[in-house]
């Protein structure tokens, strides 16, 4: 056993012992690729118990409409499938490219977030142009800009922490982008998805290392916003009106939460059995949508009810496990923010069912009905499973051999290590902090003044600055090219008898004398040359 020494007279302490876990789930729970499984098997059961849910809380008002039971459920298992291909195409895709993508992602959300207002183009329905209707299928625009911004955002947060970038680069342009991108979300309206994308901004900032004043200061702007806007409309009001006084109108603001909160009581502990609603009989609207938790906690209880936030919890677990294990600043910030975002939607859509918060029409994420809302979730989650497998300890155990049946079925390519060099060529020019900028105008200056070009720094390098005696000096003086030589001028040289060299690499060299102020610069020292 290796002792530590502590000083002298003292005795020696043996070294500290980490405790290694003990029961089986901390024996899986270290395993190198416990964070994908994870990810893997939340995404997998949620997604199941969507479908389940979203099937008996439909069933009968997809009957009462189109004699079908299941016309809904298609919808929604279209969705599914679309999601299972997005999750595995994010497993596949290269960190390299999320990154490259990112940009021009975030580009053609903001056109479409604008082309969707237009009349004609957006398609309209119950007073919110939200959609593009190509028939069968409809596609939400609102929902890819949430992938966009977390992704650009990663990006662009990153770039510059790598670059050593300042407050105004932290905050620019990546807040005034987020607030354009809810502005064009809350006139469709959609405040739901703007509160969404609020929740993205500011988990992305706070990950990055924002002051903690600052942090404070852009928090409190948001809720403010978010509480002007909740007043702005009539139906937003209703809502918070419904909710300040839950007992005063039962029959008509407050006859969607009411009926929720029955159907959570009616359900118990062990729910009325799956399939067993009666709030699903049209006396619970949307109940396959926003108040879909209601109807999980009618038909399977308090029991599932808990399951259900169990597993939003263990999420949160493995996303910031993976977050904090990654190396890759991007994937770090990436999936911090991409957590926060799926866990806070869950919380608010819980939380108005509850009681607890004014309705705001945020869904369940993978359990609630939306096509594009699930494959959008899907998609966040293929890319969370990717930053799991680039891990170091799953990158060692993957290049190792452990990929395990799964990987080797869905044959997904070996994660790369992460390489700082690489991750600097990724970066696009847009997301370079004003610094560089200011050294080539430097450099430029600098031209026209010597008469000659020179080499601009590499970002991130520093110039060791010489003294002014140092180039003052005429030993280090040297003169151009002549012009039509192809060699360097011989130096000048000075007369041995006055006390100067010759030109010999060994001969003695004045010091330089030390400046006012400043310590005499002696030979060895940075800025002197021997």
């Amino acid at each position: 056993m290796v002792a530590l020494v502590t000083g002298p007279g003292q005795p020696s302490r043996p070294p500290r012992r980490t405790s290694a876990p003990r029961t089986r789930i901390g024996l899986w729970f270290g395993r190198p690729l416990a964070s994908f499984h994870l990810i893997v098997t939340i995404a997998v059961l949620l997604t199941v118990l969507g479908l389940v849910m979203v099937l008996s809380a439909s069933s009968a008002e997809s009957y009462a409409a189109d004699e079908s039971g299941y016309a809904l459920f298609t919808q929604q298992l279209i969705g599914v499938a679309l999601g299972v291909v997005a999750f595995y195409v994010a497993l596949r895709l290269p960190v390299r490219y999320l990154r490259k993508l990112s940009f021009p992602l975030f580009l053609v959300s903001i056109t479409m977030l604008m082309l969707v207002l237009i009349p004609g183009i957006g398609a309209e329905r119950q007073g919110a142009r939200r959609w593009f209707d190509f028939g069968v299928v409809s596609f939400q625009p609102s929902e890819l800009a949430k992938v966009a911004l977390v992704l650009w955002g990663a990006h662009l947060l990153a770039s510059r922490r790598s670059e050593h970038g300042n407050i105004k680069s932290l905050l620019v342009p990546l807040l005034p982008a987020g607030l354009l991108m809810c502005l064009l979300v809350v006139l469709q309206p959609n405040l739901s998805t703007a509160i969404a994308l609020g929740i993205i901004l500011v988990a992305l900032l706070w990950f990055a290392g924002l002051n903690a004043k600052l942090f404070l200061a852009v928090l409190m702007t948001g809720l403010a916003l978010a509480t002007v806007l909740a007043f702005t409309a009539g139906y937003r009001s209703n809502r918070v009106k419904a909710w300040l006084n839950p007992g005063e109108d039962t029959s008509g603001l407050s006859y969607q939460s009411t009926q929720a909160k029955y159907s959570l009581a009616d359900g118990g502990w062990f729910g009325r059995g799956l399939g067993q609603s009666r709030a699903k009989w049209s006396y619970l609207p949307n109940a396959h949508n926003d108040f879909i938790f209601a109807i999980i906690g009618e038909e399977l209880g308090m029991i599932g009810c808990l399951a259900v936030i169990g597993l939003f919890g263990l999420f949160v677990y493995t996303g910031l496990r993976i977050a904090m294990r990654s190396v890759d600043p991007f994937l770090r910030l990436l999936t911090a923010g991409a957590t926060c975002w799926v866990f806070g939607q869950a919380m608010i859509n819980i939380s108005y069912v509850v009681g607890l918060l004014p309705v705001t029409g945020l869904q369940l994420p993978l359990v609630s009905y939306g096509g594009t809302s699930t494959a959008i979730t899907l998609l966040m989650f293929g890319i969370i499973a990717s930053a799991a497998r680039h891990e170091p300890e799953a990158i060692a155990a993957l290049h190792a051999g452990q990929e395990g049946r799964i990987a080797r079925a869905l044959k997904l390519p070996l994660p790369a290590v992460f390489s700082p060099k690489r991750a600097a060529m990724a970066r696009s020019k847009s997301t370079r902090p004003t610094l560089a900028a200011q050294d080539r105008q430097r450099l430029e200056s600098r031209k026209g003044k010597d008469g000659r070009s020179a080499r601009a720094p590499e970002p991130g390098r520093t110039r060791t600055r010489v003294s002014s005696s140092r180039a003052a000096s005429p030993t280090n003086h040297r003169t151009d090219l002549p012009r039509g030589t192809g060699r360097r001028a011989e130096p000048q040289r000075r007369d041995p008898a006055a006390g100067h060299p010759t030109g010999s690499r060994s001969a003695y060299r004045p010091r330089p004398e030390p400046q006012p102020g400043r310590p005499p610069v002696r030979s060895g020292e940075r800025g002197y040359r021997r």
